[in-house]
């Protein structure tokens, strides 16, 4: 199975490594699935990582999260941004996350993200629980 996790998955399951986001880290660690991401999900890791209270709660400073988020690029299926394929109305710049989904022909997009959420009837995104129902 192929999928991608949102931003929003990577940066809980460091923050909280004992909640559902967590599990699906540790699932992913276990190999019980792959995880396909685009530069621009890395970007976005590594700059939500860098908000200082974040920082603080992680007790990372740059260079570690720069160093995480290199490590990481190595062992996912990293993929280049295109042009976005589909526009998200209610937050455009969820529109390469979606896009990513359609142009890997991935299985699903996992995330907590309400915009991203409200799609559900028609792309295969979702939630925490829905994902790990499945694994």
């Amino acid at each position: 199975m192929q999928v991608i996790l949102d931003t929003n998955i990577w940066v809980s399951g460091l923050l909280l490594p004992n909640s559902k986001a967590g599990l699906i880290l540790v699932e992913w660690k276990k190999l019980s699935f792959d995880v396909v991401l685009s530069l621009y999900i890395l970007q976005e890791i590594e700059r939500v990582l860098s908000y200082p209270k974040i920082e603080k709660r992680l007790k990372w400073d740059k260079n570690k999260i720069k160093h995480y988020v290199n490590l990481l690029s190595l062992f996912v299926d990293l993929r280049e941004d295109g042009q976005p394929l589909v526009h998200v109305p209610d937050d455009p710049n969820d529109s390469p996350i979606l896009s990513l989904l359609l142009s890997s022909n991935s299985d699903y997009l996992i995330t907590g993200d309400r915009d991203l959420l409200k799609l559900q009837l028609e792309y295969p995104i979702l939630t925490l629980n829905q994902f790990l129902e499945k694994i």
